[in-house]
């Protein structure tokens, strides 16, 4: 069945269904990574978005659901190069094709995603269309894509009710924010017992609670639109217990303490971009998902001073909070399915809290 991508400045794409035939509205956003489309698929951090897969054969190893970073996926469209019928993989599960037609996610196939990505590139992230009718008009079209943007997209992926990941050592705390199951996992595996936090949850009960650290987790959206996470956030960075943020958690914490952000051309995805250390000078390959940055000439130095920085582009990926023990970068620790060059950040945390617990 043929399906098109419609983009907001009037560029139309032809291919073929896949996945839901029902039509979709989102912000078109590309990802560079060359694996890993299942994890993708199910970060909520893509909620309210579609993304493009820049790597042109994508499903050749198939479904394992033992890789799903969250219990569903959160895409609302997914468009790919060239899609594999037929995976090669004794892990695999399921086709990516049933995957995307049983959780009723609209896709498109056979599209040129080289051109697609280099017009999100020189013209910046827009908002698109996925369609099976033949018979769309344009100028209607036109006026749904201009009229979309994302909601409270937190809300949505945060987990419902508290829950602990048993381990005995150190209690930490997830504000789960839209994190994906690798945050809480890289921690419990060092030992920890985490409890995950719906993202409405107070600072008051988490403080309560007495944890050795918090742990403020990736998600979805404007971080600007979470007010409310942001004065909790707030009561956090006032209180003497460590704290580790990551991506949108980096950002609200930024917010939290008087700096601003603001959205990037085309975001940051994938699993390939480097950021140097800015006190060794040591450069990570790391797996980023963002579409905002925090703006570093707004820091104040005394709160705060620049850790990490894109080698790409220059913009921010970490801050140190001067006489805090808080630290928060903006890419993914956890990175599943990699690089892991920064699992030592879990490490870091850990440390962190020892030194906390024994002064």
């Amino acid at each position: 069945m043929k399906a098109f991508l419609i983009l907001e400045d009037g560029h139309v794409f032809t291919g073929r269904s896949i996945g839901s035939t029902r039509e979709v509205v989102s912000e078109i956003v590309f990802n560079t990574s060359m694996t890993g489309y299942l994890e993708v698929l199910t970060d909520p951090s893509y909620s309210g978005q579609a993304v493009v897969m820049t790597y042109p054969l994508i499903g050749n190893y198939g479904i394992c659901y033992e890789d799903m970073e969250s219990d569903r996926p959160w895409v609302d469209g997914f468009i790919v190069r060239e899609l594999s019928r037929m995976p090669s993989n004794f892990r695999s599960e399921d086709t990516i094709q049933h995957f995307l037609e049983k959780n009723d996610i609209p896709g498109i196939c056979g599209i040129d995603t080289r051109a697609l990505t280099k017009i999100l590139r020189e013209s910046g992230t827009m908002n698109g269309m996925i369609t099976t009718d033949e018979n769309y008009s344009l100028e209607e079209v036109m006026k749904k894509l201009k009229a979309y943007s994302t909601g409270d997209e937190v809300s949505k992926v945060s987990c419902q009710q508290k829950t602990v990941l048993p381990g005995d050592g150190y209690k930490v705390a997830l504000l789960d924010l839209g994190a994906k199951r690798n945050i809480a996992r890289s921690l419990n595996n060092r030992g920890c017992e985490v409890t995950i936090y719906p993202s409405h949850t107070s600072a008051d009960e988490i403080i309560a609670s007495h944890p050795d650290g918090i742990m403020l987790s990736n998600g979805p959206g404007d971080p600007k639109a979470c007010g409310k996470i942001i004065e909790e956030i707030r009561k956090i960075y006032h209180t003497d217990i460590p704290v580790f943020a990551i991506c949108l958690g980096h950002q609200l914490m930024a917010l939290a303490t008087g700096a601003d952000t603001y959205k990037l051309k085309y975001g940051h995805r994938g699993g390939n971009h480097p950021v140097r250390d800015l006190e060794t000078g040591r450069v990570y390959i790391s797996s980023q998902n963002h579409g905002y940055a925090v703006d570093v000439s707004s820091l104040d130095p005394s709160v705060a001073v620049p850790a990490f920085e894109n080698v790409n582009d220059g913009t921010n990926e970490g801050l140190k909070y001067v006489g805090k023990n808080i630290f928060t970068v903006q890419y993914h620790p956890e990175a599943c399915p990699g690089p892991q060059d920064s699992s030592y950040l879990f490490d870091r945390f850990i440390r962190m809290m020892e030194v906390k617990k024994n002064a």
